[in-house]
């Protein structure tokens, strides 16, 4: 392994991970604005969350990224305005082929829409689209799309309920410390 390769080793898993854990959000929103392929006004990501290819995941405006968040961006991992991502939540955009002889990689792009809710302990898995407005539930695993306004919950996820408001809010959670 040269120099260059350890270094970049190094600032991923040591560098990264210190900064995201750090106690100022404007420090870290500094850092997240330089490495994230886009970070939108008013965004917040709190401590702890853990990124995976920084330029693939792009945020919206007033996204709430809460701690200990799991965003992969091997694939592609878009997320819309307004939308509040909780605790402990896992987004993935790369699995094995489960099917493969040689247990190959296979990524896929994850688009979250506008004002969507993922609760805490969610997994969103690769490929999958949530359409604007809907609720994802505490647990559950989403395997396929996710239909606007739709609220899902369970493992896999099913649609058991729909949202009924107009969408017009807009996200302002930007705690200091966390």
């Amino acid at each position: 392994m040269t120099f260059r390769q350890k270094y970049r080793l190094f600032k991923k898993e040591v560098i990264r991970p210190w900064i995201l854990a750090f106690p100022s959000r404007r420090f870290r929103m500094r850092y997240l604005k330089r490495a994230l392929g886009k970070i939108g006004n008013g965004a917040s990501v709190l401590r702890h969350v853990k990124i995976l290819e920084a330029k693939n995941i792009f945020l919206g405006d007033r996204v709430v990224i809460n701690e200990n968040v799991l965003l992969d961006g091997r694939g592609i991992l878009e997320i819309e305005n307004d939308t509040d991502i909780a605790t402990n939540v896992s987004i993935w955009t790369m699995e094995h082929d489960p099917n493969s002889e040689t247990h190959e990689s296979r990524t896929g792009k994850v688009h979250i829409g506008h004002h969507v809710w993922i609760a805490s302990h969610a997994t969103i898995l690769p490929g999958v689209t949530i359409g604007d407005g809907a609720v994802v539930a505490s647990g559950a695993v989403v395997t396929k799309d996710v239909p606007p306004k739709a609220i899902v919950a369970g493992v896999p996820a099913r649609i058991i309920g729909e949202r009924k408001n107009t969408l017009q809010y807009h996200l302002d959670h930007q705690p200091i410390f966390r």
